[in-house]
């Protein structure tokens, strides 16, 4: 017998239309060429991790500013989820899986604690050396500035309930950093 108010309970669990959305936006802008040849991101399988990284932590980031923590964390555990069926259709083993789950986990939030100190500081410079460090691997500070006014942009940019299934998630054109 169902729970007696039950019908009263109002159901904010995101749908996976939705999730699968917002993860292919997060998805299909980190595979922008551009990034990889007017930013010079390392075209790379960790360059294009990052990249992924990067935007799942715009996201999360934007979802945060309207305190959607079911969207948030359904969108973190389907990144998790996507990262755990690429590493077994490379053919990583199953004992393998959960070191490098482990190991891209610690690199989100490691990358995250990061970006997110960065910003507290108000200033560019220090999300440019943050990202130069875990993107560039030191080597492109230029480039890093150039990124850093791109996520500025991205994170700033006004909630469009129209952009998104559902809402506040979207990234500004690149044409303006080439």
């Amino acid at each position: 017998m169902p729970w007696p108010f039950s019908q009263f309970r109002k159901s904010r669990a995101p749908s996976r239309g939705t999730i699968e959305a917002i993860y292919g936006m997060i998805v299909t802008q980190a595979r922008e060429p551009l990034f990889y040849k007017t930013l010079q991101v390392p075209d790379t399988v960790d360059g294009r991790f990052d990249m992924i990284l990067l935007h799942l932590w715009i996201a999360l980031s934007r979802l945060k500013q309207g305190n959607d923590k079911e969207l948030s964390q359904a969108l973190f555990d389907h990144f998790c989820s996507d990262m755990d069926a690429n590493l077994r259709e490379m053919g990583v083993g199953d004992l393998t899986v959960p070191k490098r789950m482990q190991a891209f986990g610690e690199a989100f939030y490691g990358r995250s604690a990061a970006y997110d100190r960065a910003l507290a500081e108000g200033r560019r410079e220090p999300l440019a050396e943050a990202l130069d460090r875990n993107i560039y691997n030191g080597r492109d500070i230029e480039s890093a500035r150039r990124l850093a006014d791109y996520v500025t942009e991205a994170i700033a940019a006004p909630a469009d309930s129209e952009a998104t299934p559902a809402g506040g998630v979207r990234f500004p054109d690149l044409a303006q950093w080439t």
